[in-house]
Parts: structure tokens; sequence; C-alpha cells
């Protein structure tokens, strides 16, 4: 690295700082604690080979457009697709992911929401995860998900609805949606299940 008082050091040293902690929980929540510090020490070094290419106002969603490329690399090889579905059906059973202890109908729903959030495409799990669990805005998920905020913004409807689907809830009349199905109110009570 270069000298300390090096202009490019100190962006990166301060981008680091900043951001190291919402790129380790985002690969986190994806691959578990150990394999999420490879994937930040990997997309911080590729950040610091590539810093003429990060954002200066706004590198996060930069950052996690990276973490997403080299998870994706990272599943390629050792073909942890079926290990991670496993795993989160696993620990949700054990309860993992219970921050204290809550009523049976609350822990049903938790495990109900992430069994059919496994169920969903790993586009749409992504685009569920990037808006519930990151809370990025739609501009910034789309860029992660490389394509436009239009594009996004149709991928998370109906990621939505699919999530409704696969929850067995039923469209009901007199929704948001042209076709009378309402998505974000099954989204707004499962997002803190989501967000676990």
């Amino acid at each position: 690295m270069a000298d300390r008082g090096d202009p490019e050091h100190d962006r990166f040293k301060a981008m680091y700082d900043q951001h190291y902690p919402a790129v380790l929980r985002y690969a986190s929540r994806r691959v578990g604690a150990e394999a999420a510090r490879d994937i930040a020490a990997e997309t911080f070094l590729t950040a610091w080979r590539r810093l003429d290419r990060v954002p200066p106002g706004q590198p996060l969603p930069w950052l996690y457009a990276t973490a997403r490329k080299c998870l994706a690399n990272e599943l390629r090889r050792q073909g942890r697709r079926e290990l991670l579905d496993s795993r989160i059906r696993t620990e949700a059973a054990r309860g993992r992911y219970l921050t204290g202890p809550e009523p049976a109908e609350q822990v049903a729903e938790r495990l109900a929401v992430l069994a059919a959030l496994a169920t969903l495409r790993p586009s749409d799990q992504e685009a569920l995860r990037l808006i519930e669990w990151e809370r990025l805005d739609v501009a910034a998920a789309a860029q992660v998900m490389g394509c436009s905020a239009a594009t996004f913004r149709v991928r998370l409807h109906r990621a939505r609805r699919r999530l409704a689907r696969a929850l067995g809830q039923a469209d009901e009349p007199g929704g948001n949606d042209p076709d009378g199905s309402d998505p974000d109110a099954v989204i707004r009570p499962a997002r803190s299940e989501i967000r676990a």
C-alpha cells in the first residue's frame, strides 16, 4: 500500500473504515460469518486495485456489487447453492435467527417466511434482501443488480408477488396493483422475518 498521507491511501482507508461492517454483514447474511470475512477481504482488495472505478461519493453500492460478484464466484467454485439453502433452513429450524423469546405464532411466521424465501429464484431473493436486509433504495439496489432502476422496480414487484404466493397469500381485490393484489401488504408484516 501507499505511504501514509497519500490521497489514495487516505480515501481507501476512510472507505474501508466506514463501509467494511456493512459489506461484512452483506456477505454474512448470504454465506455465514467465516466465509463472509473472505468475501469482504476480496471485495476491498478489488476496491484497492480499482480505486479509480469506485464512485467517490457513494461507494457502498459499488462495494455491494463487487461483493455480489465475489459471492457468485465463491458459490460456483464450491457448489454451495444447495448447502446454503440447507443451512438457512437448518438454522431457522434451530431458532438461530431469533433475537429472544417470541410467541409461537411469530416463530411459525418467521419460519414460514424463511422457507418461502428459500423457494424463490436467487435473483428474487437478492432483490428482496437488498431492499429489506441491506435497506438500500431502489436506485442503489439496481446498481448492485446491474440493471436500471425501472427494471429493478419491476423485478422487486414480481419478487414480492412470488413471495406472497409462496406464503400462500391469496390476492385480494382493491390493492395497489393493477391486477388487484398488493404485494407490499404481504411484505410489510414479513419484513422483520426477512431481515432476521
